[in-house]
């Protein structure tokens, strides 16, 4: 029988899917769940040690003879203090020893509570990892705690061996040990293409036998032409689609820009397009909407991390490969066969889905005023998105392949975009374009006066007096105090400011002044940097993505209605019935169509 405490349950659940066996164990109240649900299960071999200093050396010397990881645990404060000098050695001496501290509860540190000092942090300089458990209370808890528990144990022999901490927060004694099972967890495997060769092997017929496998491209800004080869190579020989935005600067067959599709889909759609495998690579991408949907199906992700490090977007994450992106598909491309290959349905069936997007015609608004300059970006230049809408906006349209697209999606903040726009700009001789708004122009108007700045700065600032973001999110119906503070709203023009640095200035509020100015925006010849700032309304710019996202998540649903009735009727008239129907109502591509309806 095991502990009730999860955190505890968990813990001892990874443990057994990474066979780390051994642990020596010291006496104690708040270890307690933990030692009397190992020395209870035949699975563990356990060994008793009084006093913690000689623990830690007598498991280190376990560990350095069976050449495998070590467990120690101890109950709270002092205890844990007595391990540091084992712990140091075993730092110096590469040596696998996992610390498992027992702690009290963490909203009491500092409050006067009995044998609790500050347990996380105290090995600090000598271990290669330190977590501190969550108490887990709901779904989310757990997934966490699994993740940290599994970011630990990954590490004891990852690039050479080490120490690890775990600091494990218990709030009450245990006095019921009445759980006849550990919960289901997951393991996280790391892979190294050169060292699991038996392993990878497995995993190309697992990819090669799989249906329906998700590409997920993040940010790409060093790019390698070596790469996107055998990135298309890959698309053609099994079967995938790969999902893209701008900022991914990937241009190969099999690409689709779908996060739009995915965030507007039906529940049933959804569920007929979930892969069986999601393989991620580069950086952040900004599709919120897209993680969320795929946070609550159950797929596979295998991440590629040249680190190593766990990145679980999508919080199913069970494979890292510790390799570069160009390595992981040159392997898999290479060991692929001669009879691999792409049947196309899966990629056919997201590729409808993007076809099938609606973008209605809006009012003047920031939708507006980005959808006609996405389609007037020169070939060959370079673009900067600087936040939210501007990044948003600009991957609903297409803009020309060889454009490459920067953003600051490290961190995604609001400041800084401009100043990093014009250090790309300084250093190449491409038109160069910066999409921003107001707030963050404004944060960073101090880098228009570097003077560095050449005459090839192209600045979009679309001005709606303020934050639309908290008008998409939260509305102003919700807040009415919104413009205050929240939304900053303000009535400055930045004419002056950038006339006296030596721009030239452009501006529009309307439509038909936008339009008129366009051509001397992206004038190629010009004596000096410009700025063209386009006035619009906060609300508005807000109304339409909210109705762009309104009328796309109709059209899914009406689709996903026309789409269960055709099948029903295929069901009843069977395929030949169809046909004949088709025949009777015209015969022809329109008549199919009618019918189809």
């Amino acid at each position: 029988m095991y502990t009730s405490k999860k955190n505890v349950q968990i813990l001892i659940a990874l443990l057994k899917e990474y066979g780390i066996t051994h642990f020596v164990l010291s006496p104690g109240t708040r270890n307690v769940p933990f030692v009397y649900s190992v020395e209870n299960d035949p699975f563990f071999t356990c060994y008793s040690v009084v006093d913690e200093r000689s623990a830690a050396f007598f498991a280190m010397g376990l560990a350095q003879e069976l050449n495998r990881p070590v467990g120690i645990s101890c109950t709270s404060a002092t205890a844990t203090a007595n391990y540091l000098s084992a712990v140091t050695e075993a730092f110096y001496q590469k040596v696998p020893l996992l610390i498992l501290t027992g702690d009290r509860d963490p909203y009491l540190l500092g409050q006067m509570e009995d044998q609790q000092i500050k347990q996380f942090g105290m090995y600090a300089d000598v271990v290669k990892k330190q977590v501190n458990l969550p108490l887990v209370r709901n779904d989310e808890d757990f997934w966490y705690c699994e993740r940290l528990v599994n970011e630990a144990l990954l590490e004891l022999e990852h690039r050479g061996k080490g120490p690890v901490h775990i600091n494990i927060p218990i709030v009450s004694h245990e006095k019921s040990f009445s759980e006849p099972c550990l919960p289901t967890v997951k393991a996280i495997r790391r892979i190294g293409l050169s060292k699991n060769t038996e392993l990878c092997r497995r995993k190309i017929s697992e990819l090669k036998s799989t249906k329906k496998i998700l590409v997920v491209c993040g940010q790409r800004w060093n790019l390698n032409p070596e790469e996107e080869v055998y990135i298309e190579e890959f698309f053609s020989k099994y079967n995938c689609v790969i999902a893209t935005d701008h900022m991914s600067n990937l241009n190969c067959s099999g690409n689709l820009k779908l996060f739009l599709a995915a965030e507007t889909i039906s529940a049933d759609k959804l569920d007929e397009l979930t892969p069986d495998i999601l393989i991620s690579f580069g950086g952040n991408f900004i599709a919120n909407g897209f993680k969320a949907k795929f946070r609550s199906k159950k797929v596979k992700h295998w991440l590629v991390n040249e680190d190593g490090s766990i990145v679980d977007v999508f919080k199913n994450l069970t494979d890292i490969y510790e390799c570069t992106s160009s390595e992981f598909f040159k392997f898999f491309v290479g060991n692929a066969g001669e009879d691999a290959k792409n049947d196309m349905g899966y990629y056919e069936q997201w590729k409808q889905q993007v076809s099938q997007l609606i973008f209605p015609e809006m009012p003047f608004s920031a939708y507006s005023v980005i959808k006609e300059f996405a389609g007037r970006v020169p070939d060959n230049s370079i673009l900067h998105l600087s936040i939210l809408n501007s990044i948003r906006i600009c991957n609903y349209f297409d803009i020309p392949k060889n454009v490459k697209t920067y953003a600051n999606l490290g961190a995604h903040g609001i400041d800084g975009s401009m100043s990093t726009f014009l250090g790309q700009s300084v250093v190449s001789d491409k038109l160069s374009f910066l999409v921003v708004g107001d707030l963050s122009f404004l944060y960073d108007m101090n880098s228009v006066r570097i003077k560095h700045i050449k005459s090839n700065v192209r600045i979009l600032l679309v001005n709606n007096r303020g934050g639309s973001e908290f008008y998409i999110n939260t509305g102003k119906k919700n807040s009415p105090n919104l413009d205050l503070h929240t939304a900053a709203k303000h009535d400055v023009r930045v004419q002056g400011w950038v006339e006296s640095l030596g721009f030239k200035y452009l501006s529009a509020e309307s439509e038909k002044e936008y339009l008129s100015q366009l051509d001397a925006f992206f004038v190629r010849e010009s004596e000096r940097p410009v700025v063209f700032e386009v006035f619009t309304d906060t609300q508005t710019d807000a109304d339409a993505i909210h109705a762009l996202y309104k009328a796309n998540a109709k059209s899914g649903a009406e689709l996903s209605v026309k789409n269960k009735l055709k099948e029903g009727i295929k069901d009843i008239l069977g395929e030949s019935g169809v046909k004949k129907i088709r025949k009777l109502m015209g015969g022809g591509k329109g008549g199919e169509k009618y019918a189809d309806t």
